[in-house]
């Protein structure tokens, strides 16, 4: 496979899953939105992970750890946010953590998250 069949492996299937994320939005399932949303993240950073490095990214989940590997200039906000992204892919796994999930994704919250979601994976399409 080439660089770019494997570049395209991780993006189009990252964009599968924000129309997921949006389905599962509208049909009020906030807390798994978030969780999609960080897989979004997470495979539009192993994309980049390939671009770079050339191989195959590491099997890891946290986003801070993939985009420390990586040459991108991600500012103190968007780190944060990956950082909050992270929060919401470990909660989302795990039955007694979920609770704190379901209370926190109100309709509100995750629409400014979603929204961030998407404008972070536009913002990492566009550099790759």
């Amino acid at each position: 496979m080439t660089i770019e069949e494997q570049i395209k492996y991780w993006f189009d299937p990252a964009t599968e899953d924000l129309l997921v994320a949006d389905s599962l939005f509208e049909k009020k399932h906030y807390s798994w939105c978030l969780f999609i949303g960080h897989l979004v993240i997470e495979k539009a950073l192993k994309g980049h992970f390939v671009k770079m490095f050339q191989e195959t990214p590491p099997k890891i989940h946290d986003l801070i750890k993939l985009s420390n590997k990586i040459s991108l200039p991600l500012n103190d906000e968007m780190l944060d946010f990956l950082a909050d992204l992270n929060d919401f892919q470990i909660d989302a796994r795990y039955p007694e953590q979920k609770k704190a999930v379901y209370q926190l994704a109100t309709y509100e919250f995750t629409l400014n998250y979603l929204t961030k979601i998407k404008e972070l994976f536009e913002w990492l399409k566009s550099r790759i």
